[in-house]
């Protein structure tokens, strides 16, 4: 998806030196110090957007201004050039989307619930609806997430399953589990709630 002309990605994994062992608020905010580097290096930008991440399957549109976390959300879609969009995951799915024709991209948070509820299916909807997205067109990817033996749902294959099934025009699943490898990933199963969380993030560039 890197490769993508006018498209930048990343995924922030476990920060070295950061105590985790903390509630999430308390650990985002040690963390956010690092984040905003990353962001800053990479995107050339000061900030991103963030969704509430309520485990749900609401998808919400992003433009300029406004505040930078959108409450009640899981799901971030923009069709606007220089916006970043992110993602905080511990063993969900991070879901990067990018349609290739019109420019517009998404990133949700998919885990066990949001997978359930098919937020995948509900994001394409909202491109659909916002910017005329047609699923053929769209580059999907799936990030690091828990995977079985360590969860006993593999809602990564239900992932994949529905990304054929929306007729998605390429999906790629990373294949990473997030609770096998705690020295690169935060593992909220594996670590018992008390623990970081890893960034997804993604860029329109502007022109």
């Amino acid at each position: 998806m890197s490769r993508i002309p006018g498209l930048r990605v990343d995924f922030v994994d476990r920060v070295a030196d950061v105590d985790v062992d903390g509630e999430r608020d308390e650990v985002l905010q040690r963390l956010k110090p690092h984040h905003r580097a990353r962001v800053r290096e990479v995107f050339g930008e000061e900030d991103w957007w963030r969704a509430e991440q309520v485990h749900g399957s609401a998808v919400a549109e992003v433009k300029e201004g406004g505040p930078m976390e959108v409450s009640g959300v899981d799901g971030l879609v923009t069709a606007s050039a220089g916006q970043v969009l992110g993602i905080y995951v511990a063993d969900c799915g991070p879901i990067y989307l990018a349609d290739q024709r019109t420019g517009a991209i998404g990133l949700l948070h998919s885990g066990k619930v949001g997978t359930k509820l098919g937020i995948l299916k509900v994001g394409l909807q909202r491109m659909a609806e916002l910017y005329g997205t047609q699923p053929k067109d769209v580059i999907g990817v799936l990030g690091p997430c828990i995977r079985p033996p360590h969860y006993d749902i593999d809602f990564a294959a239900e992932i994949v399953s529905q990304a054929d099934e929306a007729g998605v025009g390429s999906f790629h699943d990373c294949g990473i589990d997030t609770a096998a490898d705690l020295e690169r990933y935060y593992s909220y199963r594996m670590e018992k709630g008390r623990t970081g969380r890893l960034l997804a993030l993604i860029m329109r560039e502007k022109n």
